[in-house]
């Protein structure tokens, strides 16, 4: 009954006419600079595509501004199979951004994203099909296990998705990435969502549906260096944060009391030392308070500061992103989709 309920609101969606139609199964990698890996993912990939009984496919490489061979290596791929199209950044816009345009050029009654390091294994996307058709919206991968990271790095992804779990008031699922299978009526939601600062697995949980989970050992990257560095990370975690909680505004205003109520505190002894006649004059007493009182404050600032510049981006009549260039075969094996249909939609939510 789900997979009918699913092939029905896509038939709505695209207006399609045939109501026999296999499913269709499309699958969104963005890539930035992965020329030396690229290949080997396509290859793995396309196989799993291939292979699955009774779906068509599409499979939407998003080059983001990549300064290697990364678009023209996935141009081959496009050239030699229909299914492939390739979407070009005019520069780069960031890794969320680049799922968000693969999202807005699929077409299918499900959807994938999967990055093309082969850390998520191609072959997955089997057991995450069979949740779909059981009737389960959004499927994600669980991270069992993680090979090729450091120690570091572990432990600030868990400290990571453990503390926005218990900021935010959404439950998003710990030690889950952005390689998850989605239904065509969520990804209808998400294309609704045109926000810059962008956690797409944060939007996900939020959508809700019937959302269930597949556990995996996540693998050493293929070849190349990571595209999150430290820096990245920080700023990834913190978009993760602001987009889905205000505890940081309460904690600024917590701060506040508190350093109000340790100069309370302060001012007590001092009338305290007063009346015992012990009362110091003293350099260093009064540039601490000044200090503590100064930190407190710019911190608060700063805080209401990430906000307002979320604001400011917010409300910018600017795209979300440029396509410079799509790459993909003049000849198509997906009849009875209206390919504008989700740029359409897209332009519609831009005019807003």
């Amino acid at each position: 009954m789900a997979q009918v309920l699913h092939r029905v609101m896509a038939a709505t969606q695209y207006g399609a006419s045939d109501m026999t139609r296999k499913p269709l199964l499309s699958l969104v990698t963005p890539a930035y600079n992965e020329a030396e890996g690229i290949q080997a993912f396509h290859a793995r990939a396309q196989a799993v595509m291939e292979s699955l009984d009774g779906l068509d496919y599409e499979m939407i490489y998003v080059d983001d501004g990549s300064r290697d061979d990364s678009f023209k290596i996935m141009s081959e791929f496009a050239a030699t199979n229909p299914r492939v199209k390739v979407v070009k950044f005019s520069r780069n816009f960031g890794h969320q951004i680049a799922i968000t345009a693969g999202l807005d050029h699929a077409r299918g009654d499900a959807i994938v994203f999967i990055d093309a390091d082969l850390q998520d294994p191609p072959e997955l996307i089997h057991e995450m099909v069979t949740k779909w058709r059981d009737g389960f919206d959004v499927v994600y991968a669980k991270r069992a296990r993680r090979e090729g990271e450091t120690k570091f790095k572990l432990w600030t992804a868990a400290m990571f998705y453990r503390l926005l779990r218990s900021l935010s008031n959404i439950d998003i699922p710990q030690d889950v990435g952005d390689f998850r299978l989605i239904s065509a009526r969520v990804a209808n939601e998400l294309r609704a969502m045109r926000e810059k600062d962008r956690f797409i697995r944060g939007l996900v949980s939020w959508v809700g549906f019937p959302q269930t989970f597949v556990l995996y050992d996540r693998d050493e990257r293929f070849a190349g260096e990571t595209k999150y560095p430290l820096k990245k990370m920080l700023k990834f975690a913190f978009d993760g944060i602001t987009s889905f909680s205000n505890t940081p505004l309460k904690v600024a205003t917590w701060m506040g009391y508190g350093a109000s109520a340790l100069a309370f505190l302060y001012l007590a002894s001092v009338f305290v030392q007063w009346a015992f006649g012990i009362t110091v004059e003293g350099w260093a007493t009064m540039m601490v308070a000044m200090l503590f009182l100064g930190g407190v404050q710019l911190i608060c600032i700063g805080i209401l500061g990430e906000y307002l510049g979320r604001i400011f981006n917010e409300i910018k009549p600017r795209p979300v992103y440029i396509v410079q260039e799509v790459a993909s075969s003049a000849e198509t094996t997906t009849p009875d989709l209206d390919t504008t249909a989700p740029m359409a939609a897209f332009a519609e939510h831009g005019r807003r």
